[in-house]
């Protein structure tokens, strides 16, 4: 019987077939799902914060884009998925509150997704496909069957990516 594998916020797990994998609560937020055509095991990060190298307390390493990035890619190694063969799908970063002035918060969403894109271009892994922006937070579930990322939003249509 299979599972469905629940990744919290500042988390990531790896899942194995025939099990599914899923978060919540992507708001600015980002969810990233890594795996291969071939591997039946990917894994899923669920960041709130782009660099870890902006906050004094950084001790939860997938709390951000950089570091989460990078811990879930040695997992996905040590398990046996070579980097050369890996894709990315990615959602959230979306821009959840308004601010006037020069507040970085109403630009965190923007900035997670550009970090998660930038860590994942030099470990020269491709985005596939992604579901980032607008002002709406998701759900997101990654069936490693088909290789689809099921995103939903309040009040929108399911989307497959």
């Amino acid at each position: 019987m299979a599972e469905i594998i629940k990744v919290g916020i500042a988390d990531w797990k790896l899942c194995n077939a025939p099990d599914t994998i899923t978060t919540i609560g992507l708001g600015s937020c980002v969810g990233v799902v890594i795996y291969t055509l071939n591997d039946s095991f990917c894994g899923m990060l669920h960041i709130m914060l782009p660099s870890s190298k902006e906050i004094k307390n950084n001790s939860n390493r997938a709390k951000f884009a950089d570091t989460g990035v990078e811990d879930m890619v040695a997992a996905l190694e040590k398990k046996g998925m070579r980097r050369a063969s890996m894709k990315a799908k990615i959602a959230g970063g979306a821009k959840m509150f308004q601010f006037s002035g020069k507040s970085e918060l109403g630009t965190v969403g923007d900035r997670n997704v550009n970090c998660v894109k930038e860590k994942l271009k030099e470990y020269k892994i491709p985005i596939v496909s992604e579901d980032c922006g607008a002002d709406f937070g998701r759900t997101i579930s990654f069936d490693l069957s088909t290789r689809m990322l099921q995103v939903r939003c309040a009040g929108k249509p399911d989307k497959q990516i």
